[in-house]
């Protein structure tokens, strides 16, 4: 079998490149996917859209055992259902 040039081999690299940025994407919509599945299970009625998304994008900074362990100690309030 011949050798590839620089230029296929170049091309391969790219095409495999690509795919692998295409799998870590569909990776990513499952598992966000996954996650907003959750949402319908929650109270989340009792927040406004812009409170809501200011929890989520600061649990995310912070990291989920960070947020867990700072929410932790806060008083036990029964859920509004």
């Amino acid at each position: 079998m011949p050798k590839k040039s620089e230029r296929e081999r170049l091309a391969d690299l790219e095409a495999r490149q690509r795919k692998v940025a295409d799998d870590v994407e569909n990776a990513r919509r499952a598992l966000r996917g996954k996650y907003a599945a959750i949402v319908p299970e929650l109270p989340v009625e009792t927040l406004t859209e812009r409170e809501f998304r200011e929890i989520v994008d600061l649990a995310i900074r912070a990291g989920g055992t960070a947020s867990v362990a700072a929410l932790k100690p806060l008083p036990e309030i029964a859920p509004n259902k």
